[in-house]
């Protein structure tokens, strides 16, 4: 009898969802859009949602997972939306008082097809917007960002946190630089 992911450990989860980088897919952008509509019609007043991640940028490779940012008003609790968001096929993942994550696609064979990430946070707490963008716009990190996953891929292939937090100087940096140059954008 197989393990539910919720009696799995993390090395066993790990193991099971390993980090994997691909070359971009165009049909990453129809998934976001076919997911997008899907929450649009099922998720109440959402200010914004936002397709993040590195499959929202053509010039990199990319883990297959899609990762969607969906703002709320302020006037709302997060914690109203995470039933809806459950009902809708999601697992949440983790939550502190002002963001909440999900995440779907995830079987106790490996991944589905189609995976994704969604991050509910409140108007206004959407760095991913201005990292995505200067990546787009500014080919050069773009390429300097791709040649560093690669290099981080295989390292921290059974181990999601090293591989994140092994970015982050990079991500911050960066996204520093954009909120510079776009201003309030966002």
């Amino acid at each position: 009898m197989e393990k539910k992911l919720s009696e799995m450990s993390l090395e066993e989860l790990w193991k099971l969802f390993p980090i994997c980088l691909t070359e971009y897919k165009p049909c990453w952008k129809e998934w976001y859009t076919d997911e997008e509509n899907f929450l649009k019609n099922r998720v109440p007043k959402i200010e914004r949602i936002s397709h993040i991640g590195s499959t929202a940028i053509s010039s990199i490779c990319a883990k297959p997972i899609i990762d969607i940012l969906v703002e709320i008003s302020k006037d709302y609790k997060l914690s109203d939306y995470k039933e809806v968001i459950v009902k809708s096929g999601y697992i949440c993942m983790s939550e502190t008082s002002d963001r909440i994550s999900f995440n779907k696609g995830y079987t106790e064979k490996g991944f589905a097809e189609r995976v994704f990430h969604l991050h509910l946070r409140y108007v206004g707490d959407n760095d991913e917007l201005y990292f995505r963008d200067y990546l787009i716009e500014h080919t050069n990190i773009a390429i300097e960002y791709k040649k560093m996953k690669l290099k981080l891929w295989k390292k921290y292939e059974f181990n999601r946190d090293g591989y994140t937090n092994s970015k982050t100087d990079f991500i911050q940096k960066h996204t520093e630089k954009a909120k510079l140059e776009y201003g309030d954008r966002y």
